[in-house]
């Protein structure tokens, strides 16, 4: 991110979750429900991506940036938080992919990771950026997470208007794409390719310089140019999913309101939001099923466009998004995983917009796919989910987005051997939150203590709900439902609930409000 904006603007209507208002957003359920992210590697189907097994899986991750700087490597490392520590709080919070920002200087033979905490992370000592993104890699794919590459700027200097600069070429660009694609090839964690980071116009119509969608100059037009890249890594890694962002403009130049001439005026979004001309110009590659189209979304922190002072706003956002991205998704046309939305949440209307365009997201597996910007807190123009000290967080923004989040699960760690250590008998409570409800759902907390003498290792969570009931996600646990029980059982990463111990598992469900009844601990009745 970082950039100033263009404008546009539209009308339409839509409430926010909280007041209970449904989501008019057209979804088709695929065969089955994935937990978490799935098995295997994933591709589309319409609107809707799956995973090996054909079932559905919704992407709802975070970006952790740094790679894209001078530093070379994620930030906050020099925090007193451990790198895995923070990987440990996105996974308990909820978001199942991380979203990478890099340049291509990080990944030059020779390049230096900096800004590592030594004493808190010895073991990224001496350790080159890409060799710091393999343990990463593997330490979220232990918890079911999954991984988009983004190639966010072409040198950590700045972003560019096009995918190419004097000084870093389109073979540069597409070479460290495939050697990225061959370097994690068989590894299911690292799922995709975000190609470049907010292509946007540059120049002033009719001398355009930026990206232009559609306009057929193979050396501006951002959609040949995605095809050129996309045909490429998929040639190497054929199983990844290619994510296409729009540009800001199509024309790829910045109309002219000196000439006062409102007809050659053109209607524009935020860099790499505007995807208006996708359904007329596709994204065409050689592998069917791969492709995602990935606008960003942000609010007034970033840049106050017109729609935010209309007199109807919120109610025109909807249509404002269905203009520009939207609607490849409301007409089955491909996936949309939003790579970037955020903000302060300063202005009141921040908020509203947030709680606005998760609604239009959708609710349930079966909405569109997201990674919020960002776990940073260093973030100018938007602050982040962790706060200044890398470890707590914020938790306005985190309740907010936390209804839409499907934490992730799997991962491929070996469990605790040997059976569950049960408390004595009554040995446990339990208590229950409402934390909000609206038409056809809920989210809730259950807050189960063991009070017995023992350890549960590893720990379970057991509760019933009525008929009509169903899971939507769960976090703090692995938490699945069959007929009308829902069970939690404990992350590969915290197994163990000590005597006097707490845990709190936090869910969202379909179907009328409803407090679990029979909570069990390991069997044993609370």
């Amino acid at each position: 991110m970082f950039r100033p904006k263009a404008l546009g603007g539209a009308v339409t209507a839509l409430a926010t979750v909280a007041a209970g208002v449904g989501v008019a957003v057209a979804v088709g359920a695929g065969p089955a429900v994935a937990a978490g992210t799935g098995t295997g590697y994933l591709h589309t189907v319409g609107n809707q991506i799956q995973d090996s097994t054909g079932a559905t899986v919704r992407l709802t991750g975070i970006n952790w940036f740094g790679m894209e700087t001078d530093n070379k490597t994620f930030h906050g490392l020099w925090s007193s938080n451990p790198w895995r520590g923070q990987l440990d709080t996105m996974a308990r919070l909820g978001y199942n992919t991380l979203r990478v920002p890099f340049s291509n200087d990080a990944l030059k033979p020779g390049a230096t990771a900096t800004g590592i905490n030594d004493f808190v992370n010895p073991d990224l000592v001496g350790l080159s950026p890409l060799q710091i993104l393999d343990k990463v890699i593997d330490y979220a794919g232990s918890k079911g997470m999954r991984i988009i590459l983004d190639r966010h700027r072409p040198t950590s200097a700045g972003q560019s208007a096009l995918w190419y600069t004097p000084t870093v070429s389109e073979a540069t660009w597409i070479n460290d794409w495939k050697m990225l694609a061959q370097r994690y090839a068989g590894n299911t964690t690292v799922i995709g390719a975000d190609l470049h980071n907010e292509p946007h116009a540059e120049g002033t119509n009719p001398a355009a310089t930026g990206a232009c969608w559609g306009c057929g100059d193979t050396a501006r037009d951002w959609r040949l140019a995605a095809e050129r890249a996309g045909n490429a890594i998929l040639g190497v890694q054929p199983n990844w999913l290619i994510f296409v962002e729009g540009v800001s403009c199509p024309s790829g130049g910045l109309s002219n309101v000196w000439d006062n001439d409102p007809s050659n005026d053109e209607d524009c979004g935020w860099w790499g939001g505007n995807l208006s001309k996708a359904g007329q110009y596709p994204v065409r590659l050689n592998v069917a099923n791969r492709l995602v189209y990935s606008p960003h979304e942000y609010a007034t922190s970033v840049y106050r466009q017109t729609w935010f002072d209309a007199p109807d706003y919120p109610a025109n956002m909807p249509a404002i998004w269905d203009k520009y991205w939207g609607y490849l998704y409301k007409q089955n046309i491909a996936p949309i995983m939003m790579g970037e939305f955020g903000s302060t949440l300063a202005d009141p209307k921040d908020r509203v917009w947030l709680e606005n365009l998760m609604a239009y997201t959708g609710t349930g597996v079966t909405g569109m796919s997201f990674t919020y910007w960002s776990w940073n807190p260093n973030s100018g123009d938007t602050g982040g989910i962790a706060l200044d000290d890398w470890t707590n967080v914020n938790t306005t923004k985190q309740a907010i987005l936390q209804p839409y989040l499907i934490a992730p699960t799997g991962g491929g760690t070996t469990p605790p051997t040997g059976g569950p250590t049960d408390p004595p008998s009554g040995a446990c409570t339990a208590t229950y939150r409402q934390v909000n409800a609206w038409q056809g759902g809920f989210q809730g907390e259950l807050t189960v203590t063991n009070t017995g003498s023992a350890a549960a290792n590893p720990w379970s969570v057991s509760w019933a709900w009525p008929s009509g009931v169903t899971l939507g996600s769960g976090w703090n646990a692995t938490v699945s439902q069959s007929g009308t029980t829902v069970t939690a059982a404990a992350p590969s990463h915290a197994p163990s609930l000590p005597a006097g111990g707490s845990v709190t598992v936090g869910f969202t469900a379909n179907g009328t409000a409803s407090a679990p009844a029979t909570v069990k601990l390991n069997g044993t009745g609370c």
